[in-house]
């Protein structure tokens, strides 16, 4: 994937659904896509005690939010009213949605129909339709090195991670998956077959935004490619190519 570092970035986080210890390696996946120019989290921090370093670390400013009633969720609705006050000031390219919680996808779907890149970042637990409603979807557990679920890195003491990370530990690619690359593959091909790495990784994202080659323990698509069979990569640099060897 291409690294669009002049996007201007809102990074709002949903602190009653994201785990503090989590916010850096959370960070270093959003460079990735962009300048993050707004980093807002969002809570009642007179119950979020172990907030406050992790945002200090990463600059983020603290957005003080109390449940006013019992069973209601006042941090969705002080970040989306905030996301559309962002929105219309127009002064970013794209949104960063941290949370697991299924009541962004409105807001996600009302973003991209504005124009801007919707990037979401969240649990392997996330409802589908969160997924689906953002331009690219990134699951939290790929980005912890040590292999932990986020629940239990949050109750870790502090441990250094493990330098051979869960990306590190190859799995099996499904026959299905295999196949949806394929499709991928010919939807983006020119004439002679060859689909350009870049074209391919847009296509991917369009059908699945939460297909990542990390997920197989691949650090770039590339790789995975490279790993399947069926599938023949060339080139170098910005001009990779696949193939798809059982293309009739």
């Amino acid at each position: 994937m291409p690294i669009q570092n002049e996007q201007r970035l809102a990074v709002l986080i949903d602190a009653d659904n994201a785990a503090a210890k989590n916010l850096k390696p959370i960070m270093d996946e959003v460079a990735k896509y962009g300048v993050p120019t707004i980093k807002h989290a969002y809570g009642d921090w007179s119950k979020l005690d172990s907030w406050k370093t992790a945002l200090l670390e990463i600059g983020a400013v603290p957005v003080q939010q109390y449940a006013y009633t019992s069973g209601k969720n006042a941090t969705d609705a002080a970040l989306i009213i905030e996301a559309m006050d962002i929105l219309h000031a127009n002064n970013v390219d794209g949104f960063v949605i941290v949370s697991s919680d299924s009541d962004f996808t409105p807001l996600a779907l009302r973003l991209r129909e504005s124009g801007k890149k919707v990037y979401g970042i969240g649990e392997k637990k996330t409802p589908r339709p969160f997924i689906t409603a953002c331009d690219k979807f990134i699951y939290v557990e790929i980005l912890l090195s040590d292999g932990q679920s986020p629940s239990e890195q949050n109750d870790a003491d502090g441990a250094r991670a493990s330098t051979t990370g869960s990306q590190n530990q190859k799995k099996p690619i499904s026959d299905k998956n295999v196949k949806f690359l394929a499709q991928c593959i010919a939807e983006s091909a020119d004439e002679s077959g060859q689909s350009p790495l870049s074209s391919l990784g847009s296509m991917i994202s369009k059908k699945r935004p939460d297909f990542d080659s990390r997920n197989y323990g691949y650090s770039q698509l590339s790789k995975l490619l490279r790993a399947i069979p069926r599938f023949e990569v060339g080139g170098a640099g910005a001009h990779f190519w696949v193939k798809d060897k059982e293309a009739k």
